[in-house]
């Protein structure tokens, strides 16, 4: 957008100066992305840029690390056991966390913002604390290193995004629409799952993306609660590194950037979509 005609030197100093510095710590930020993605391509075993990279010559690049990813049974294990883990978590997240945040929708609901400060709690304590925590009980209940205690622990920590997204929906949602729905005679069942949730789909969908990606990245509850069989793709990268370095770790990694940025746009489109839907230009 152009600068209006009437505005100072100092006023387009400062414009052009403040996208500059927001260019600077967005750079900042990605750079170590952008220098992890080249370097899975790296024909040789080293973390660095070899001379045949940097000349661009065709012979510095090669596909043996992803190669290698797919070649290997514990890398493959790991993936299945991510996706396993994180799909199955992220959907009893969402059933929850909506549950959840159409009850604290209500206005008539005692100590709401107790309720809340609960739910969302997993978000604020340690991850460390939570996940010691969770080891001993799991253990106490016989759940510990097992798929079911694994997947809990990261239901545990997904309900809150489920929790905030939902909510944040709500705030938007004209309940008036409910109240015509059964004045027109469709039961609590009819009115939630032909006028609520179409609604509010944008929002569940996104606290799910979101509940997913947290189970997708989480490590620190799968060092305490996993065993072997449920290792996941960041407690094998956590091995990798520790036991046997080497650049088929950057090839996980810049596959899970590649996913992660599909999800983020996913997100950002959805919540689009919702704006739209209630009447708002999306930002």
């Amino acid at each position: 957008m152009a600068l209006p005609a009437y505005t100072t030197p100092a006023e387009r100093l400062w414009y052009y100066s403040f996208r500059v510095i927001c260019g600077l710590i967005f750079f900042f930020l990605i750079a170590p992305i952008l220098i992890m993605v080249p370097l899975s391509f790296n024909a040789q075993p080293y973390f660095t840029f070899t001379y045949e990279m940097l000349a661009l010559q065709s012979e510095g690049y090669s596909l043996r690390w992803y190669e290698e990813l797919f070649s290997s049974s514990s890398w493959l294990r790991s993936i299945r056991n991510s996706f396993i883990i994180g799909i199955a978590s992220a959907l009893l997240a969402t059933i929850l966390g909506t549950l959840a945040a159409l009850g604290l929708s209500r206005s008539h609901v005692p100590a709401r913002g107790l309720i809340m400060g609960v739910l969302i709690s997993p978000m604020i304590v340690p991850l460390i604390i939570s996940a010691a925590g969770m080891f001993f009980f799991f253990s106490s209940v016989n759940l510990a290193q097992t798929f079911t205690g694994v997947i809990l622990a990261h239901t545990a920590l997904g309900v809150p995004f489920v929790v905030i997204t939902v909510t944040a929906t709500l705030i938007g949602f004209d309940d008036s629409l409910a109240k015509a729905a059964a004045s027109l005679g469709a039961t609590p069942r009819q009115t939630f799952f032909r006028v609520t949730l179409p609604l509010i789909l944008p929002g569940v969908i996104s606290g799910a993306l979101f509940a997913f990606i947290t189970s997708f990245d989480e490590i620190v509850i799968v060092l305490f609660v996993a065993g072997v069989e449920q290792r996941t793709i960041p407690r094998e990268m956590w091995s990798g590194i520790r036991e046997q370095i080497s650049p088929t770790i950057l090839a996980v990694a810049t596959i899970l950037v590649m996913l992660s940025i599909a999800l983020l746009t996913a997100v950002e489109l959805l919540r689009r979509r919702s704006e739209r839907m209630r009447g708002l230009t999306p930002g």
